[in-house]
């Protein structure tokens, strides 16, 4: 007897998900990012690194679906991502709002096959500061 195989269902890929935590008050205090901010994405397992800190190396190979978000370290601070500036070769992320709310979020979906490392800078909006706060430190996709 005769088995046919079955055919094989993909998987849908999950968004490699990147998390900025933000301490507001310090950096509205600071002018800047530095010692403020402590980047994570959820690709540890396929090789990314750096987590915890502001230069944060996300592995990512094209194809792969990035989602940039942000939290506020203190609950009753206001942060979001005003911009992602990197070449918009390798990604172009663009703003988002989850249904219903006014929360934002980053998308993007990664072009290159091999995308080398690619530094790229957020943009954040916090508080009721007019003008956003740049990172310093770059944060990377490595490919």
């Amino acid at each position: 007897m005769t088995t046919k195989s079955k055919p094989r269902e993909t998987a849908v890929k999950r968004p490699i998900s990147i998390t900025a935590v933000v301490d507001c008050v310090g950096a509205l205090a600071a002018g800047n990012m530095d010692g403020h901010l402590y980047m994570y994405d959820t690709n540890r397992a396929g090789g990314s690194t750096g987590f915890g800190t502001e230069q944060l190396l996300t592995k990512v190979k094209r194809g792969d679906q990035l989602l940039w978000n942000c939290l506020a370290l203190e609950c009753e601070a206001y942060v979001s991502i005003e911009d992602i500036v990197i070449d918009r070769e390798i990604c172009e992320p663009v703003r988002k709002v989850y249904p219903g709310t006014d929360v934002s979020y980053w998308i993007a979906t990664v072009k290159k096959a091999d995308p080398g490392t690619f530094t790229y800078q957020i943009k954040f909006k916090l508080g009721t500061r007019d003008e956003p706060i740049t990172t310093t430190l770059s944060s990377s996709l490595v490919g």
